[in-house]
C-alpha cells in the first residue's frame, strides 16, 4: 500500500531518517520517501496507515495521511 503523508517538523536528513527508522521497526520491507521542501512523505509498506502515522508521531512528527 501506498501513503502519502504531511509531516510537520520534518527540516534535515537527521529527521528523514529518524522517520525511515521509525517506518522500518513496523515494516523492515517499507520503502519511505521524503521531500524535505514540501514536508510531505510517501511510505510503501503492507502496514496499514495507523500504525505508519503513530510511529512517525511517537519519533516526535506531527503528520496528516493526504491520500495514497
Amino acid at each position: 500500500m501506498h501513503h502519502h503523508l504531511k509531516v510537520t517538523g520534518m527540516s534535515c536528513g537527521h529527521c528523514v531518517s529518524a522517520i525511515e527508522k521509525a517506518v522500518k521497526a513496523l515494516d523492515p520491507q517499507a520503502e519511505v520517501t521524503a521531500n524535505l521542501e514540501k514536508g510531505e512523505v510517501t511510505v510503501n509498506s503492507d502496514v496499514d496507515m495507523a500504525p505508519i502515522s503513530d510511529a512517525i508521531r511517537e519519533a516526535g512528527y506531527e503528520n496528516q495521511d493526504l491520500g495514497a
